[in-house]
Formats: C-alpha cells, structure tokens, sequence
C-alpha cells in the first residue's frame, strides 16, 4: 500500500478524463460576477463541501466529515486509486512600501493596472491513495494526511517596476484523515460495499469557545470531494442502478457528498464524490471557452455582463485575484466567433447533422445510436426540409389558419377570453384570468400540439408586442369565446 505516491502515468490518464469536472467542482462559487471582493455576493464565501474543525462544528449547521458509499464489482487482484481533492483558505493581506523601508498594512494598495485588497485564496491540496482491493477488506486502511502552517511574502511593483509594497499570505495547519474499506454483499452476484470518509481533524478552537465562521475557515477543507478509480473492474450506478442492485443502493449510506460516474461515458470505473448534486458521466460544456468561477454559471451572459464592467471595476477584479483576473482577460479577449458560440446549442440535432466517426460527434462525445429512420420504410416519402426548419409543412401559415374553440373556428383577429389551466401555467397567468384577447397567430409545434399567440387588450404596450413579435400563448382549451363572438 502506498499513502503518498504519486499517480503512476496510467492512473493519471484515467482521472484526467475526469478531472476538468473535478476542477469545476473545486472552485464552483470560488469568486462571484461582478468578480470584486467588494461585492456583497463575495462576502459569504465557500459554500460547497467544507469540512471544518470538530470543536467549531460541533454545534452549528457546518460538517466535519463526509462519508461515501457505492458498489463496486472488483476483478480479482483490482487496485482501488483514490483522491482527495480540497481547497485551502489562504489568508492575504496588503501592506505599502513606507519611504523608510518598513511595510505598513493596508485595505487597498492601488496600482495603475489593479487594485490590491485584502481576500482570501484558495490553495489546491490532494491527497493520493492507491490500495489493493484484498487491503481495503474488513477494518480497511486509515490515511491521516498534515498541511502545516506557514506564511509568505510576495513584493508588489508597479507598471514602471517601481516597488510599492507586498502582499503577506497565511495559512494555517490543517489535518484530516481518510478512511478507505470494503465490505462483501451476500448474493449471486460478486458486488463489494465501498465506504470512504474524509474527516477533518484539525485540532484548532476558538480561545473563548465560540468565534466566527471567518475564523475557523483557514482550518476548514473547502470543496471537498473525492475520486475513485479501479484498475480492473467496475463500479454501479448509484443514480440509475441495474434492477438488481436496486436494494442495495438504497442500503449505501452517504453524507454531506453523492458518488456518481465519470470520465468518458460508457465506462464505469472511475467515480466522482461530488458535495454538488450531478448525474452520471458530467461533462463541461464543449462551447465553454474557460471556467468563469460562478456558480451554475451561464457563459454568455456573464462573458457579455463581465465586459461590460467599466474600467475601474476591472482594476478592482483584477487585484481581488488572479483567477479573477483571468476571466476579465477572457472576456476582453474573446473574439465574435468564439462569442457566438456561447449562444446555445442543439444537442439531439448533433447526430443528424455532425456525423463523426465510430458514432462519435463533431466534439468527440459519444453520441446514442440512432434510431431507425421511419422514412425508410416502404411507401414513405421524405420531406424535402427537415422537421426542425420553419419552412418544413409550407401547410402551415400561422397567419391563416384555424383551430375549434367551443366548436366555433378561432384565427388571427378573433377575439378570445383567457381562462389559464392550473395544469400549465404561472403566477403571471392567473393575472390574467378573464381578460379579453386579441388572437395574433395559431401556430403548431412538431409534436402535433396548437398554440395561440395572443395580445391583451388594453395592453399599452400591445403594439411594441406585436411589431417585435413577442406574445403571450395559451392552448385551445385555455381560452374561451365571449359572449358576442
């Protein structure tokens, strides 16, 4: 058994498929848009997975472990490879350069480039473990693993290269352990219990026995999670497990984190132990041009909200930290095309239209098989335009056609009562329960289901509706006719 090896070159290959998942995991929330320390969203930070000291955690709504377990079917001699991944907190401050050669500490330092504050970073641990399977057997193995405490100063210069002051960074001690054992389920089937917990064991405590969460942070794990993989073998879905492994999935316990696969999809050897509910095989974006830190983070709108921060806002994202630095670099950066790729995608198209090799897409994902097409058959003819084009039932003209209201034909210019149903609508809608309509458009999408495009009436804002296009749309059996149609 080694506790403090290196991954060989194979075993870091197979976490590598999974580690870009892995990485977004660790710094999900790390720095919030608009990516200032000032801004009151970044403020309360580190949100996922922390693991704190038992004597702060002891009486407060924060963790002190996590506990993960999943099934597992071990070929004979399997190695099982493991890897804690955590953030540390790193405490900086920012001290100026006085003209007598000392250093005085600051709230700001400002630079023509950026502005220096006061924050803390987030330092990258791991912990690596590789173990045979026949180890883990029975009591298992306990790891303890020790960061140490330390400090360091990095000088800061100006543009010019003129010296201007330093940034002091602290950390404090932390200390955990890791639990690593196995067990064998009775049944036909040769399927092992793998239970895994990490703990923090920090022996810190606040001096008047309380203290705040900004104090016990520097002692804390932050974003933990976890990552197995087998040599030989597999592991079950804990999300979609196979009818018989049913039962035994519900037995696993798991706290504070859930296990699921990951690494290319169709493979089931390498799990990730996530403290951010996702389902099997996560996969980053292809169309994401880099990690923006943001939490379910949507690139479009943060790249287009991001650039358009005003200069003095970007000096200040860029002194508060360097991944914070990054991202204003990126969005400043990115060019038209790159941009335009961020503007949604049509993935179930991507078979149809991206043919690949082996059944693989343009973005080398592989893709489900596909279906039999039903215009194959016999007798059937194919539609000259694909069903997701406008122009694929020239049929159809929204301005033209009808549909039965209360047995009466209703179009474009009938007038209608809305009657919003429970069973699709919103809060907004049932504002509008029994106001007159005017009907724009009858439209009909391509699982054979009829739409009304409607305006209000006495809807000041009616005809700015109607000349950008934009309606309100109920079903056929969400409006009526009034009384005098």
């Amino acid at each position: 058994m080694t506790t403090t090896a290196v991954f060989g070159p194979e075993l870091e290959s197979r976490f590598a498929t999974a580690r870009q998942v892995a990485d977004a995991v660790l710094f999900e929330g790390y720095v919030l848009y608009p990516y200032r320390a000032s801004a009151a969203k970044n403020r309360l930070r580190w949100q996922f997975g922390v693991l704190v000291p038992p004597a702060w955690g002891a009486d407060r709504e924060e963790h002190v472990f996590q506990r993960t377990e999943c099934l597992m079917e071990p070929r004979a001699g399997a190695t099982l490879a493991a890897e804690v991944r955590f953030l540390r907190a790193q405490r900086r401050t920012v001290q100026d350069a006085r003209p007598d050669g000392t250093f005085e500490t600051v709230p700001e330092l400002h630079l023509h480039d950026r502005v220096l504050v006061p924050w803390d970073e987030g330092i990258e641990e791991r912990v690596e473990i590789v173990a045979t399977v026949a180890e883990l057997t029975g009591d298992g193995i306990v790891v303890p693993f020790t960061r140490p405490a330390g400090e360091e100063t990095e000088p800061v210069h100006d543009t010019d290269g003129t010296l201007v002051g330093r940034l002091v960074r602290r950390y404090e001690e932390a200390v955990g352990v890791v639990r690593l054992s196995v067990s064998e389920l009775d049944g036909p089937y040769r399927v092992m219990r793998l239970t895994a917990v990490v703990e923090n064991t920090t022996t810190w405590a606040p001096a008047d026995g309380g203290g705040d969460r900004d104090a016990a942070l520097p002692h804390s794990l932050v974003s933990t999670h976890l990552m197995l993989c087998l040599t030989t073998g597999s592991f079950v879905s804990m999300t979609d497990p196979p009818e018989w492994a049913k039962g035994a999935v519900a037995s696993c316990r798991n706290r504070n984190t859930w296990p699921v696969l990951a690494g290319e999809p169709g493979r089931a050897d390498l799990v990730l132990s996530s403290p951010i509910i996702l389902e099997d095989h996560p996969a980053i974006a292809p169309e994401s041009p880099g990690a923006l830190y943001d939490a379910t983070e949507i690139d479009e709108i943060l790249a287009l909200r991001t650039s358009a921060l005003t200069d003095q806002e970007k000096r200040e994202a860029r002194g508060t930290d360097a991944k914070a630095a990054a991202v204003i670099d990126l969005a400043d950066s990115m060019p038209p095309e790159v941009l335009e790729r961020l503007h949604g995608a049509v993935r179930a198209l991507r078979e149809i239209t991206e043919p690949g090799p082996s059944g693989l897409s343009g973005a080398g994902s592989p893709i489900p098989p596909i279906p039999p097409d039903p215009f194959d058959a016999p007798g059937v003819s194919r539609p000259d335009t694909p069903w997701w084009d406008p122009a694929g039932d020239a049929g159809l003209d929204p301005a033209t056609d009808q549909v039965l209201v209360d047995g009466r034909p209703v179009a474009a210019g009938s007038r209608v009562l809305l009657r919003p149903g429970l069973r699709r609508t919103d809060a907004q809608d049932l504002f509008l329960h029994g106001r007159s309509a005017l009907v724009e458009a009858v439209l009909h999408d391509v699982d054979g289901g009829v739409h009304l495009a409607v305006t209000v009436e006495g809807d000041p804002g009616a005809d700015i509706r109607r000349e950008q296009g934009r309606f309100l749309y109920f079903q056929p059996d969400e409006v009526a006719l009034p009384e005098d149609a």
